[in-house]
C-alpha cells in the first residue's frame, strides 16, 4: 500500500510490518494512547523564539516534579532514558572519582561503563540478582569502605524486575556524605516515589515506560548537593550534549543548549495529564502485576525473582525444552502479541512480560497469558492451569 504526501506530491510505499497490528505488551516501550499521538500532530513552533514554548516546557518541568515529589529542578532532554543515565556520570564524574556502583541486575551494573568512559573508577558491589539490595548488607559495606563521591542504583532494574528499596537505601548512602544517581526509567510512576524524601540528587526516567509516552525523551531531577557538586568541580564536564548544567538557567536566558523536540514534548505532556487524573494508576499495577506472578505460579513456571517484585514487568523462567527465541516468534506470528526475552547475562533465561503503562489493563495482560499458555502448550509443554484464566481469577480475589 501506497501513503501519499499531499504536500510534497510524492508516495512512499508502508514497510511491510506496519501492516499487520500487533499488540505490545513489552517492558518498554509500551502502548501509546491516541490521544498521546493526536498531540504530536499539532502544528510544531520554534523552540528557540517562541517564548511560549519556553513556559510550555518550564510547566512540564514542574509538573514531572510535582508528580514525582520534589521542588527542584527537573528536565527533560533529547534523547532516550540512557542519555539521562550517562548525563547524571557526566556531569558528576571527574577523572579519578571513586564511585560507588551498586550492581544487583544489568542495568545496576551498566553504571560502571559510564563511570569509566568519564575517568572515574567504579567499585561494583554485587548482590544476589534474585531480591532487591538489603540496607543492612549495604551498612555493612559502607562502614568498611564509604570514600566515595556518588552511588549508582536501579530503582527498578528491567532485564528481571527486581525493586529496589530506593527509599532506604539513598538516605543511607547519604548519611555517609554519598550523593545518589537512581535510574528510575521503568519504576517511575508505577511505583511509589518521592525524590526528596528519599534523598536522590539525580532521578532519571524514560517517556516510554509507565508513562506511556513515545520513545525518545529522558526526564532528569536535580537536587542542590547534586547541581552543587557540578558546580565545585575542578575540571570541565567532559560532554556537550550531556552536560546537565546546560539547562540550569535555560528560562533565565530564553535559550536551550539545542533545539528541543516539540512533538515529542507535546506528546510527553499529555501522557503526563493522563496519569495525574488516574487516581488508580498505582494500584492497578500493583493487583495486575500480582495477578500475573500468581497466573506463572498456577501454570508451574518459574518466576526469575524470589522477591521485591516491581509492579511493571514480570520475568519468567524459560522452560526446559524450548527457546525463549522459539516463543518470541510464535506469540509475533500466530498470536501478534510481543513480549521480550532479556538482555545481558539473563539472555536465553527469561521471558518478560510488560504491564505498565498502558499495557497494564486486564484484557491484554488476558490475552497474553492465554497465548503464552497456547504456545507453550502447543510446543509440548506440560503447564498445570491456563494463564489467562488463572490471571482473571487471581484478580477476583485480590
Amino acid at each position: 500500500m501506497d501513503r501519499e504526501f499531499l504536500e510534497l506530491g510524492v508516495k512512499v510505499e508502508h514497510p511491510e510490518w506496519e501492516e499487520r497490528e500487533l499488540l505490545m505488551m513489552t517492558p518498554g516501550p509500551t502502548q501509546v494512547s491516541e490521544n498521546v499521538r493526536a498531540v504530536r500532530a499539532y502544528n510544531v513552533t520554534s523552540p528557540i523564539a517562541d517564548q511560549r514554548f519556553f513556559d510550555f516546557y518550564r510547566e512540564t518541568c514542574g509538573r514531572l516534579g510535582k508528580c514525582l515529589g520534589t521542588k527542584h529542578p527537573f528536565y527533560i532532554m533529547n534523547g532516550e532514558g540512557i542519555l539521562g543515565l550517562e548525563a547524571a556520570c557526566a556531569s558528576l564524574t571527574e577523572p579519578g572519582d571513586r564511585v560507588l556502583v551498586l550492581d544487583n541486575g544489568v542495568f545496576g551494573r551498566g553504571f560502571a561503563d559510564f563511570v569509566s568512559l568519564y575517568g572515574g573508577i567504579p567499585v561494583i558491589v554485587e548482590f544476589d540478582y534474585r531480591r532487591p539490595i538489603s540496607p543492612q548488607e549495604l551498612k555493612d559495606y559502607l562502614e568498611g569502605d564509604h570514600d566515595f563521591k556518588y552511588a549508582t542504583l536501579v530503582h527498578s532494574d528491567t532485564p528481571s524486575g527486581v525493586l529496589n528499596p530506593v527509599d532506604a537505601l539513598c538516605p543511607l548512602l547519604k548519611s555517609f556524605g554519598i550523593l545518589t544517581v537512581v535510574d528510575s526509567v521503568t519504576g517511575m510512576f508505577a511505583e511509589a516515589l518521592e525524590m526528596d524524601e528519599a534523598e536522590i540528587d539525580i532521578l532519571c526516567g524514560g517517556s516510554q515506560k509507565a508513562l506511556s509516552a513515545p520513545s525518545g525523551l529522558t526526564m532528569v531531577g536535580v537536587s542542590p548537593d547534586g547541581a552543587r557538586a557540578m558546580h565545585q568541580r575542578k575540571a570541565p564536564i567532559a560532554s556537550f550534549y550531556a552536560n546537565l548544567l546546560s539547562f540550569e538557567k535555560y528560562y533565565e536566558e530564553m535559550h536551550f543548549p539545542y533545539t528541543q523536540p516539540v512533538s515529542d514534548i507535546y506528546g510527553l505532556r499529555a501522557a503526563l495529564e493522563d496519569y495525574i487524573v488516574d487516581d488508580s494508576f498505582q494500584l492497578r499495577h500493583q493487583k495486575i502485576a500480582e495477578a500475573v506472578r500468581v497466573a506463572v505460579e498456577a501454570a508451574g513456571l518459574s518466576l526469575y525473582l524470589r522477591e521485591g517484585f516491581a509492579s511493571t514487568v514480570t520475568a519468567v523462567e524459560v522452560p526446559q525444552g524450548i527457546t525463549d527465541g522459539e516463543i518470541l516468534k510464535e506469540m509475533m506470528e500466530e498470536h501478534h502479541i510481543l513480549i521480550s526475552g532479556s538482555i545481558g547475562s539473563l539472555k536465553g533465561k527469561v521471558l518478560r512480560i510488560g504491564h505498565m503503562g498502558n499495557n497494564a489493563n486486564v484484557e491484554d495482560v488476558a490475552a497474553t497469558l492465554k497465548a503464552l499458555t497456547e504456545v507453550l502448550v502447543g510446543k509440548g509443554i506440560s503447564l498445570k492451569a491456563d494463564m489467562g484464566e488463572a490471571f482473571m481469577d487471581a484478580l477476583r480475589i485480590l
